[in-house]
């Protein structure tokens, strides 16, 4: 069986997250330079081996401030760990355009085996002949599972940061040559 070769569309994905601020409102963010390397037998997806990684420089708040503190040693630590990464150990179909992925999230040197679903939206052919595939993942991560630790207590009582991170990653794959 011949394999197929995709790379991330970059103009048309976006690898976002948001957590909650002060124990009710969310902060959304992105990352903004990211790629992904994804193989598959032919054109089926089950089974595709996916490895992805995102420049932690690149985080995105729409706030500076927060940016810089988030890229300090007090979140991501930018100096010595660059990029997050994710290497797929299962990607399966679960029903109709409805896959799950398995694999390592690799953030700040820690290493742990997450699962998320997957809105697989199918294959087309845009206007320009390209082959295109959508996939949509959305999941939870605890951020301390992997060192993200730092926080401020509030006053009022709670957290300044919320331990749970939403992620909403939105991908436009396209057919490789």
């Amino acid at each position: 069986m011949a394999t197929t070769k995709w790379s991330i569309d970059p103009t048309h994905s976006q690898i976002g997250f948001k957590v909650k601020h002060m124990m009710f409102t969310n902060v959304s963010g992105k990352f903004g330079t990211y790629d992904a390397t994804v193989t598959t037998d032919d054109e089926n997806f089950e089974n595709a081996d996916i490895a992805f990684s995102a420049d932690i420089a690149s985080i995105d708040t729409a706030n500076a401030d927060r940016d810089g503190h988030l890229r300090s040693g007090d979140f991501f630590d930018v100096e010595n760990h660059p990029k997050l990464a994710f290497k797929s150990s299962s990607f399966k179909k679960v029903d109709d355009g409805e896959y799950e992925i398995t694999g390592d999230l690799n953030i700040k040197g820690v290493s742990k085996t997450v699962k998320f679903p997957v809105e697989f939206s199918g294959i087309m052919t845009d206007p320009w002949g390209n082959t295109k595939v959508g996939l949509n993942i959305e999941g939870k991560i605890n951020r301390k599972d992997w060192g993200l630790n730092w926080n401020s207590a509030l006053e009022t009582g709670g957290v300044l940061v919320g331990e749970e991170v939403k992620l909403n990653i939105e991908i436009q794959l396209a057919k490789q040559a």
